[in-house]
């Protein structure tokens, strides 16, 4: 018996070893990681740009890393794969769900036969000023504006540009951040259209958090207002609405059912703008 035992357990070694040996090879290696090579090419993108709150700071729930059919995410290494959150990667110690995710299911769920291409590439604390061609954000040392232009040009490999989603201010509420923001904004619009050549894409301006624990200030109400008159004097824009919403704890970030209700409430705005898909 114990003769018997040992020839099968050198079996089992020997097949675990084979096995272990084949998922090396290049041809298997490809299959195991086949999400991030055999996603369509004919997707429906979204850009996602701004600060933390567009990038997500709630808590990641067993429900934000399942996969879900014909929704991708363009992955840091510029790889589609399925999308699950946490899928920003500004600062990985506190990245958690963003509005990105909710809004992309909404949408294949709208648009049954669209293969949906969500690309993050908010980053938190960023000001607007960040957001203009050559721009450094000193915090991260990062280039916002133009690491987006370069993560949507790789993904318009994939699809055409179907719309940008905006979710930014609270940096610039402050005494010097609202005299040139409505310039500012309007210049990030026409930049990015421009450079990613979709002159009328949809570009979608969220509403900043607001919460009952901690009154706007002058500054935050002004530039919520400019948000406001930017998405309303600008072709092919719109202004989506937050309020009502709780924060995580923190009077700044969103929890995640609150941001995934974001999420949602792009998609219903966007869905008036575009019911249809672009690709007929």
């Amino acid at each position: 018996m114990n003769t018997i035992r040992a020839v099968s357990h050198r079996r089992l070694a020997a097949a675990a070893t084979f096995i272990l040996s084949a998922l090396a090879l290049p041809g298997v290696r490809a299959v195991a990681q086949g999400s991030a090579r055999t996603a369509p090419r004919n997707l429906e993108l979204f850009l996602l740009v701004g600060q933390s709150n567009m990038a997500g700071r709630g808590t990641v729930e067993m429900q934000d890393s399942v996969a879900v059919p014909r929704v991708y995410m363009l992955d840091a290494a510029n790889a589609w794969v399925p999308a699950r959150e946490p899928m920003h990667f500004d600062k990985p110690k506190v990245v958690g769900v963003g509005p990105g995710r909710a809004f992309g299911v909404d949408i294949a769920t709208a648009w049954t036969t669209a293969e949906i291409g969500l690309i993050p590439a908010a980053v938190g604390g960023s000001s607007i000023r960040s957001w203009a061609p050559g721009a450094l954000d000193a915090p991260t040392k990062t280039h916002p504006y133009d690491e987006a232009v370069a993560r949507a040009r790789a993904a318009l490999a994939s699809g055409r540009l179907a719309g940008i989603l905006w979710l930014q201010g609270e940096t610039d509420s402050n005494a010097s951040g609202p005299a040139d923001y409505e310039q500012r904004m309007r210049d990030v619009i026409a930049n990015l259209r421009r450079d990613l050549n979709a002159p009328d894409v949809p570009f979608l301006i969220g509403q900043m958090g607001r919460f009952a624990e901690k009154p706007w200030t002058p500054y935050r109400t002004r530039v919520d207002s400019l948000h406001q008159v930017v998405a309303r004097t600008t072709p092919g824009a719109a202004f989506v609405r937050t309020d009502g919403l709780k924060h995580r704890g923190d009077t700044t970030h969103y929890d995640t059912p609150s941001v995934r209700e974001i999420g949602h409430r792009y998609a219903r705005t966007f869905l008036v703008m575009q019911p249809t898909p672009t690709r007929k």
